[in-house]
């Protein structure tokens, strides 16, 4: 069984102030995305996808916005988005790391 050690992995950059690492087997995806970029004035634009998603913030302050419907949640809460539902955040403190898990594992996450 693999074990990635978060000093040995490669953390991919999203921009100047976000990352991001991906685990996955064949079914599923987990995807640890940190962002230094908060708090923001507005979400970001929202999205959907045919995947189940299920989101544990591991650290700092949001909204989650689920169909439309704001929630602030914190360390320790969890999300689950039902496929092809539209979700946002809004990042309320400087810094938010979450851990996201897809199933099945998005494929436009994967490096072609």
């Amino acid at each position: 069984m693999p074990i990635l050690k978060h000093g040995e992995v490669t953390h991919e950059l999203l921009n100047e102030k976000s990352s991001r690492f991906i685990a996955q087997t064949d079914n599923m995806m987990m995807v640890v995305v940190a962002f230094a970029d908060g708090p923001q004035a507005e979400p970001d634009p929202p999205h959907s996808h045919p995947h189940e998603q299920i989101t544990y913030v591991a650290e700092g302050e949001l909204l989650f916005f689920l169909d439309g419907k704001p929630t602030t949640v914190g360390p320790g809460d969890v999300v689950v988005v039902p496929p092809n539902t539209p979700h946002t955040i809004q990042r309320l403190s400087e810094c938010v790391q979450l851990v996201d898990t897809f199933h099945p594992p998005r494929e436009d996450f994967l490096k072609k």
